[in-house]
């Protein structure tokens, strides 16, 4: 039994911690369009090809009332949904089941004026590579 409670004790004292390591998130210095702007020129300028943008800010805002919330989480928010052929070979082919990752995303945040750029962190080893190609695109979106 204490063993069971001092594993939930830990279990939780390290959500906050987790939670931090999500996502890597950058400032973006202008509005939210033009990080938009910024994201997509980055991606594509790479011969990259945007599978979907994915406009989960709207969508969020527009069903808040139907699940009972009036709590609006973004004043916008959209993910860049996109894959590299070269990269996505070359990290599955070094374990299959990193298909579980792909597609890659980039996503831009706007909450009370604040705009946000990043992307969700990857497990030690290949998805590394991947992680590295993520932070170059947004290093681009930023300047």
């Amino acid at each position: 039994m204490k063993r069971t409670v001092l594993a939930g004790a830990l279990a939780l004292i390290s959500l906050p911690a987790a939670a931090a390591e999500q996502a890597t998130t950058y400032p973006f210095d202008g509005s939210f369009d033009d990080a938009t702007f910024a994201v997509e020129s980055a991606i594509v300028g790479r011969g990259l090809v945007i599978d979907l943008q994915s406009h989960v800010g709207d969508m969020l805002n527009r069903t808040g009332a139907d699940v009972g919330s009036d709590v609006k989480i973004f004043d916008a928010a959209d993910i860049f949904l996109f894959c590299s052929a070269t990269l996505s070979r070359e990290v599955m082919e070094a374990d299959p089941m990193n298909i579980a990752h792909c597609p890659y995303g980039i996503f831009v945040a706007d909450q009370g004026g604040e705009v946000l750029i990043g992307y969700r962190n990857y497990p030690e080893g290949e998805m590394q590579k991947v992680q590295a190609m993520l932070d170059d695109i947004v290093q681009e979106a930023l300047q």
